[in-house]
């Protein structure tokens, strides 16, 4: 997001503007709200950054020939562990199977500052049987991925291809 950029911009005006006025008083009026790389309720419930949410019917038979089980085990096996456990455990905005992962790697790709991941993997994924109970809907919410506006794009460039790269053997 270029936080740090934009602070060392303000002080080298608050620099210039002390030599006019030399009695200025600077003071810091950050209460670390906006809790930039820090996990935080806010961001979870509010968003910080980008909103997105991405869902896809997913066949059956991809589900048994790339993924090697069936829709009704990962459906089960999502509401077990992405959901039930990361409750139990606690998490903040953590209901996934690690979304920081993919946030890291498409981070460094792109020269996005790695730490924003905090954030920015906050992440909940839902599955469903539909289709009679063959086929696997599937959702991801992340409600504050922080990027700028060209990484955003190139972000979910970057997913729709490994997508389309990985479902080409099918």
């Amino acid at each position: 997001m270029g936080m740090n950029m934009v602070s060392k911009g303000v002080q080298n005006v608050l620099d210039f503007l002390q030599t006019d006025f030399p009695d200025m008083d600077v003071m810091g009026i950050s209460g670390n709200y906006c809790s930039d790389k820090k996990p935080a309720a806010v961001n979870w419930i509010e968003g910080r950054g980008k909103s997105v949410v991405c869902e896809a019917v997913i066949k059956e038979e991809v589900v048994q020939k790339v993924l090697k089980t069936t829709v009704s085990t990962l459906v089960e096996l999502n509401m077990l562990k992405n959901l039930a456990g990361s409750a139990m455990a606690g998490a903040l905005g953590g209901f996934n199977a690690h979304a920081s992962n993919i946030v890291s790697a498409v981070y460094l790709a792109t020269g996005q500052d790695p730490a924003q991941n905090v954030e920015s993997s906050h992440c909940i994924t839902m599955m469903e049987a539909v289709n009679e109970g063959r086929d696997l809907h599937i959702s991801v919410t992340m409600p504050s991925i922080e990027v700028r506006t060209t990484l955003f794009l190139v972000f979910f460039t970057c997913i729709y291809y490994i997508i389309l790269y990985k479902m080409q053997d099918l």
